[in-house]
């Protein structure tokens, strides 16, 4: 039976690609993993693996989530800037890793371009922009929330519809300071590219341009928000986001 050579090589390629994939994301994990215990142990949290073992699974610094009846109940935080920066840290370091490691040597200056775009624009202008709003917020909270309309409460349902009215001001903040953020994050990284890299992209932003930016959503939700079991599992879920610069990074090959 004849074999087709160039299909056959087409499929060496995407069985390869996939075995590079597979590594960044492992090596992005254990990034993003050692970044996150050595966040939760500077909070407090042990890293024993006997007290671990003793820790029922509910307990853990990564599962505890806020809930009202056990308001005291110590909780991992994850909407410090600084706290969500070293996570994202870990993340491009274990991406960059793992892109050495599997990927071609032909493709590293791509990639070691990529994590300075990444880590820049992706990361520390989006959150710098949700940060600043979100202590401007904070400042400001008892003035902007005393000129909120509220109606008359009659019921569960006039009760949500108030609680939803006085979460408006938070969730335009976070929306807009993202949108800046990402906005700003692109212009930072076509300024990078054209006079640090001699590279000149000036890649303008589409509606579709918003969906890689899962992570900036989780980050800006998770330090705009106040407390509550939906912020907090949240803030559970923002070092799974916080991966995807990682694997970007380790992925990346020069266009």
């Amino acid at each position: 039976m004849h074999v087709n050579p160039i299909n056959n090589n087409a499929l060496e390629t995407k069985k390869n690609d996939k075995k590079i994939r597979a590594g960044v994301v492992l090596t992005t994990a254990a990034g993003v993993g050692g970044a996150l215990a050595h966040v939760a142990k500077r909070q407090g949290f042990s890293l024993s693996p006997s007290v671990i073992r003793k820790t029922p699974l509910k307990d853990w610094a990564i599962f505890g989530l806020y809930s009202k009846k056990h308001p005291d109940k110590k909780l991992l935080e994850l909407d410090n800037p600084l706290d969500i920066i070293e996570i994202a840290a870990g993340s491009v370091v274990g991406g960059l890793a793992g892109g050495i490691i599997f990927d071609d040597k032909k493709h590293r200056k791509a990639k070691l371009k990529e994590s300075v775009n990444q880590f820049l624009g992706n990361i520390l202008v989006p959150i710098a922009c949700v940060g600043a709003v979100s202590k401007l917020y904070d400042k400001n909270k008892s003035k902007i929330l005393s000129i909120v309309p509220q109606i008359k409460e009659k019921g569960k349902t006039s009760k949500v519809f108030n609680s939803v009215l006085k979460a408006l001001p938070a969730s335009v903040a976070t929306i807009a300071s993202l949108g800046v953020g990402i906005y700003c994050g692109n212009r930072v990284s076509n300024i990078l590219n054209g006079y640090i890299f001699k590279k000149k992209v000036e890649r303008e932003i589409k509606g579709s341009d918003f969906a890689p930016h899962v992570d900036d959503l989780g980050m800006a939700i998770s330090m705009m928000s106040e407390k509550s079991p939906f912020s907090s599992f949240i803030q559970r879920i923002v070092p799974i986001f916080l991966c995807v610069p990682g694997v970007e990074i380790g992925t990346h090959r020069e266009q």
